[in-house]
């Protein structure tokens, strides 16, 4: 094969680009004869936004900024003394004595303008215990706030400064967000100032967080950090659904894409009580209820697992005076599917006491219709029964071990004196009763519907039973439904 020199590789590399050019043109040429629609330059482009909803709702939303003054008692300190001296200094171990000292602590926070006149809905925990409460709006006004009142069960508490024409959010409808909505989270974080994210619903009707007392978030992945509590969560037209309220950060503090609002539907409810009355009036059934798992809907024969199990029948309770008794299935009530515990729950503490309640229930293996009138909710102090004394293996029940409730062990677990059972004193983590919810300090009642009066009475129930059986539990003062 020959070399191929320079001069011949710069000839073939014009006589390239010519062809080339040459069929480039000729393509440009080609297209010139395309109509083609343009975009006008002047024409703002097309983009989904939530711009109109922000614009809508970011006036009303506030920083709230809350201080109290926290007294230090007086002690002993070594500080700024260095070891080998400290012995020479008067006070307890020789260290010297340090008078009582107040200092100021603060926290931010954010609130949402409800009223014209100045009423703002927030979160408990923000103005918990402050003894003064600074109100900045978006145009940097200040007004010192009053707290009208506060409802730790469900951290909403309302405040109410001096002011009137006050820009105001648009109170929307908590109950017909779904999953998949579009959401903006308005607040303040970390006091940076006004901030907006957006995000979606993830979930509706989340409890057993532990957050609260009554619990019915609406869970979104709209970014929520310290700051935002007490800010608003909007829909697409700038409505309040929520009040925003807590995180999941396990480790962090930060946001984890799992953020919790009150409903606005909720928080409306405690608003209107404490502005009109000053306090919060819950209703009462006087049931302690719980759900319905697969085990136990398949003991009780029942072939969902919607509704609520009444485990306890309160004394002298609304539900007692119905006829409701224990065991009961609660599937609706006023006409409206019971899904879960939590709903019955969240529906009861929501009426008025002396409310008429409709309730459909399941009983032996029927349903039937009972009417209810709710009281007033009363408080109750209950204390964590104890696990003193000696315990006795039950090989019928493996790996748990149970003593005879005497009066003693009774009173200690908040139980009268002349109740029946045994207590539960020690629980294997790896047994079927611990995956089944059976705790140490649990006093078991029933197996299967009969009474337990003693741990023989229990052996001999157990050795009855087909593998499966149901336990009545008195756990705290309450009573809980339990399949092994």
């Amino acid at each position: 094969m020959k070399p191929i020199h320079l001069r011949t590789k710069v000839l073939a590399a014009v006589c390239a680009l010519t062809v080339s050019g040459g069929l480039l043109a000729a393509a440009l040429e080609s297209r010139a004869h395309i109509s083609l629609k343009l975009a006008d330059p002047n024409e703002a482009p097309s983009r989904i936004t939530m711009a109109p909803a922000a614009k809508v709702a970011m006036p009303a939303v506030v920083k709230i900024s809350a201080s109290k003054v926290v007294k230090t008692p007086a002690g002993y300190s070594d500080q700024g003394i260095p070891p080998r001296f400290r012995q020479f200094f008067g006070g307890e171990d020789g260290f010297p004595q340090q008078a009582p000292r107040s200092h100021r602590e603060g926290g931010l926070g954010s609130g949402v303008v409800v009223s014209p006149d100045g009423y703002i809905l927030t979160n408990n925990h923000v103005v918990d215990s402050a003894t003064d409460v600074l109100v900045t709006l978006p145009d940097r006004r200040e007004f010192k706030a009053k707290v009208i009142g506060t409802d730790p069960k469900t951290d909403i508490a309302v405040l109410k400064i001096d002011a009137s024409n006050l820009p105001v959010i648009t109170i929307g409808n908590s109950a017909k967000m779904q999953i998949g909505d579009a959401v903006l989270a308005i607040g303040n974080p970390y006091g940076v100032g006004q901030t907006v994210t957006m995000g979606i619903v993830s979930a509706t009707g989340r409890t057993g967080l532990g957050i609260e007392d009554y619990e019915d978030f609406i869970q979104t992945d709209a970014s929520i950090n310290p700051g935002n509590s007490g800010g608003a969560l909007v829909n697409d037209r700038g409505e309040l659904v929520g009040i925003n309220t807590a995180i999941l950060a396990p480790g962090s503090g930060g946001n984890q894409g799992i953020g919790f609002a009150v409903p606005v539907n909720l928080a409306r409810n405690v608003m209107d009580q404490i502005v009109d009355h000053g306090k919060v009036e819950r209703a009462w059934l006087g049931v302690n209820i719980q759900e319905v798992t697969p085990a136990i809907a398949k003991a009780i024969g029942l072939n969902s697992l919607e509704g609520a199990l009444v485990s306890d029948v309160s004394p002298n309770s609304p539900a007692q005076r119905a006829g409701l008794q224990s065991g009961d299935v609660i599937l609706a009530i006023n006409g409206v599917s019971v899904a879960e515990r939590n709903q019955l729950v969240m529906n009861v503490s929501m009426m008025n006491p002396g409310q008429t309640v409709h309730l459909k229930v399941f009983r032996d293996g029927q349903t039937r219709e009972i009417t209810a009138q709710v009281g007033l909710l009363p408080g109750q102090k209950v204390e964590r029964a104890s696990r003193e004394g000696e315990s006795t293996e039950n090989q019928a029940l493996e790996g748990v071990s149970v003593q005879d409730l005497d009066a003693r062990t009774a009173r200690q677990a908040g139980l009268p004196a002349n109740s029946r059972g045994v207590v539960v004193t020690e629980v294997d983590p790896g047994s079927p009763a611990a995956q089944a919810g059976l705790k140490e300090g649990d006093v078991i009642q029933e197996v299967n519907h009969h009474a337990v009066a003693s741990a023989d009475d229990l052996t001999n129930a157990l050795h009855k039973s087909n593998g499966e059986s149901l336990l009545l539990v008195n756990r705290n003062g309450n009573k809980w439904y339990l399949a092994v």
